[in-house]
């Protein structure tokens, strides 16, 4: 299996929702639930392989950990487009984010999923999602992601994911204008837990994870 270098997440690395996504698929567990640990950075354009549940890269390195979980509420409750719209518009990643050029998140890629996780007044995030037109269930994994991450991630305090669980309710349409809301669940020093949940256009409940986040080193 290969992380094709445009699902990037931080530059020269892959996506962690797409990642995970991909290596819970070869997993077998492609809509979950299923839980995916990130050991390092999942490099792009490079053949990986899983064994076991473990994801090395060519030179023996563990990349990631697959493997089952328990199946979890879905924590975080929808809004209405609107709402999630009118919190994009103010997302803080349009004007500082610690990768602009992410797959899920990032400002500048024009070709990305472009989920734009603003704030809301209780702390939670939202955003609008325009399904793509080659949606998988790795595409939902990569939905679930960022989201998470905007709860907690602060100017000058960038954090990536470490660990993420994922249940996929129902695979979306191409072209349907969904809704994804993140949420901090507590955490511990540089960890940060997290719950996510993507919402269909009727507010059905398409898919929900909960993650932990690693906050990077301050530089």
């Amino acid at each position: 299996m290969i992380i094709e270098a445009r699902f990037n997440g931080p530059p020269g690395s892959g996506n962690g929702g797409w990642s995970a996504g991909v290596f819970a698929a070869v997993h077998g567990a492609a809509t979950g639930p299923a839980e995916v640990t990130l050991r390092r950075p999942p490099p792009l354009d490079t053949p990986l392989r899983l064994v076991d549940g473990a994801v090395h890269d060519p030179e023996g390195a563990l990349v990631a950990q697959v493997g089952p979980v328990d199946d979890f509420p879905a924590e975080v409750p929808p809004v209405d487009r609107a709402t999630a719209e009118a919190a994009a518009a103010a997302y803080p990643g349009l004007v500082d984010h610690p990768f602009p050029g992410c797959y899920v998140c990032g400002p500048r890629r024009a070709d990305g999923l472009r989920i734009f996780p603003g704030r809301l007044p209780d702390g939670r995030t939202a955003a609008p999602f325009r399904v793509p037109a080659d949606v998988t269930p790795a595409t939902v994994w990569a939905a679930l992601d960022c989201p998470g991450g905007w709860a907690v991630i602060a100017p000058g305090r960038p954090y990536v994911l470490g660990r993420i669980a994922v249940v996929v309710d129902r695979l979306p349409e191409p072209g349907d204008e969904c809704v994804v809301v993140g949420a901090q669940a507590g955490g511990e020093g540089r960890k940060a837990l997290v719950s996510t949940a993507l919402y269909g256009s009727a507010g059905d409940l398409l898919g929900h994870a909960r993650a932990t986040w690693i906050a990077l080193p301050a530089s």
